[in-house]
């Protein structure tokens, strides 16, 4: 591949990543205003979410290792498309919730299903999508590109709750809107993206388990974060509709400023700090933990909207220091022909985060609304104080 066309793939990567960012970050304003709208109590509302997550956390391994096999831009495709596909199936499930047509446990246990066929099927994007980042990446830069990765999405979910805003014309709009764009998203992708050529297809993909002494360290701080990123997501809507008194289409409106302003935080961390810097990757992991601490704290603490609204922001400069820590960590510490395998444990490891998250965070919150935030802050103590323990198992394995 020539310089001009790794840079063409990487910039189609890039822009196909940040749609793929709407699609994962759309629907969290507006399920909860959607499900209390449908009558569904807060733990089942968090579960649809947790159980989708968890399809995701056992499937991504499957996808990235066929990835090897089949080659990544198919599997991208895969992801794509079957987006598309599930958030029409999901769509029409809440329109018939909103309408009366299913109502109760028959409602909640169509969206279970609904939304796990969906689950599935998108999963196969992300570790297909960073094994192909690692393919025409060298070592010596790939923290810095898993940090242009991790941006794109990123700049994708601060649009995804923007798009959210639409759910003034209806609760159902924004949706319908990422069907749309996952289509087109696909479709770009199959013109434009090409497969990478370090990559070659294998007969028997390798396996790898999530306890492999190499990654095992980013795999514990990694599902850490994101299952109290995702105790945030989940939740902090009801918080918001709560403390501060809000019709369900308030609290899609103010909750999802706050979701694009942690995300425009994010990004900002990872465009300042990783792209000018290029830390190690621990590095980056142990900077992020201090600000998770402290913005754990202040939502515990605190009621009002300013406040939590920074909280959340102080919440997406960190986990935007640790998600190319993370990514990239665990990356160069294996060998190129088990890409494929890292991507799918790593890119699983998110979605496990997900689905403990929702669950754990709804639970919590039915019983005291400062509960999940308080217990996170307290397990995220804990885990800065053993990361001198984690950081002396890391050995970096440079190939090229």
């Amino acid at each position: 591949m020539t310089e001009f066309s790794t840079d063409q793939a990487r910039r189609t990567l890039l822009v196909s990543l940040v749609s793929v960012g709407m699609g994962f970050s759309v629907l969290f304003p507006l399920l909860a205003p959607l499900g209390r709208e449908m009558g569904l109590s807060e733990i089942q509302i968090t579960s649809i979410i947790g159980l989708s997550a968890l399809t995701n956390f056992l499937v991504a391994p499957f996808w990235g290792r066929r990835s090897d096999m089949w080659g990544r831009k198919r599997v991208i495709l895969i992801g794509l498309f079957g987006f598309t596909l599930g958030t029409v199936v999901f769509n029409l499930v809440l329109y018939a919730g909103l309408n009366g047509l299913l109502l109760g446990l028959p409602l909640f246990a169509t969206l279970v299903i609904a939304r796990l066929g969906h689950s599935a099927l998108m999963s196969a994007t992300m570790p297909a999508a960073n094994a192909y980042m690692a393919d025409i990446t060298p070592p010596d830069v790939r923290t810095r590109a898993m940090g242009a990765a991790g941006a794109a999405n990123n700049i994708g979910s601060i649009l995804g709750p923007a798009a959210s805003a639409l759910a003034v014309i209806s609760l159902l709009t924004p949706l319908w809107v990422m069907a749309a764009v996952a289509l087109i998203n696909g479709l770009f992708v199959l013109r434009f993206l090409p497969e990478p050529p370090r990559q070659k297809a294998r007969v028997r993909p390798p396996r790898m388990k999530y306890t492999d002494p190499r990654i095992l360290p980013f795999v514990v701080v990694g599902v850490l974060m994101f299952t109290g990123f995702a105790l945030v997501q989940q939740t902090m809507g009801f918080r918001f509709q709560d403390a501060l008194g809000l019709s369900a289409s308030e609290t899609a409106g103010q909750f999802g400023l706050a979701m694009m302003l942690s995300a425009a935080c994010s990004l900002t961390a990872q465009m300042l700090v990783v792209q000018r810097l290029n830390p190690r990757p621990f590095t980056l992991l142990r900077s992020a933990l201090p600000l998770l601490v402290l913005a754990f704290t202040v939502m515990a603490t605190s009621e009002s909207q300013l406040l939590l609204t920074l909280a959340m922001m102080v919440q997406g400069f960190g986990m935007g220091l640790a998600g190319p820590g993370f990514t990239a960590g665990a990356s160069l510490a294996v060998s190129p022909d088990e890409q494929g395998a890292v991507a799918g444990v790593i890119s699983s490891c998110g979605p496990l985060g997900f689905a403990l998250g929702p669950l754990i965070g709804g639970a919590l919150y039915q019983i005291g609304p400062t509960l999940p935030y308080s217990i996170a802050a307290g397990v995220y103590l804990l885990l800065l104080l053993a990361t001198p323990v984690l950081g002396r198992r890391i050995t970096e394995h440079q190939h090229h």
